[in-house]
């Protein structure tokens, strides 16, 4: 798998927040669309990955893509 990790130290997401945050057209923001993470998320299924949000208010926000790679993992010989 090949992660792609995104954080920040911003306020973070309330409990019940991080539950709906993937949800076309739901946003925690006073002027979000809802449409961000929305989009990630199919990106992430269309691809065969996961996506996981680790987010707690005054904690900031994690979010992370994993990514099966193509034809499997590799061992490396020295």
């Amino acid at each position: 798998m090949t992660e792609i990790t995104v954080a920040d130290n911003g306020r973070g997401m309330e409990p019940e927040v991080r539950e709906r945050a993937m949800e076309p057209f739901f946003s925690g923001r006073e002027k979000g669309t809802g449409l961000g993470l929305a989009i990630v998320q199919r990106v992430v299924k269309d691809h065969q990955g996961k996506i996981s949000i680790e987010s707690a208010p005054g904690r900031g926000t994690r979010i992370a893509l994993l990514f099966p790679v193509p034809g499997g993992e590799k061992k490396h010989e020295n």
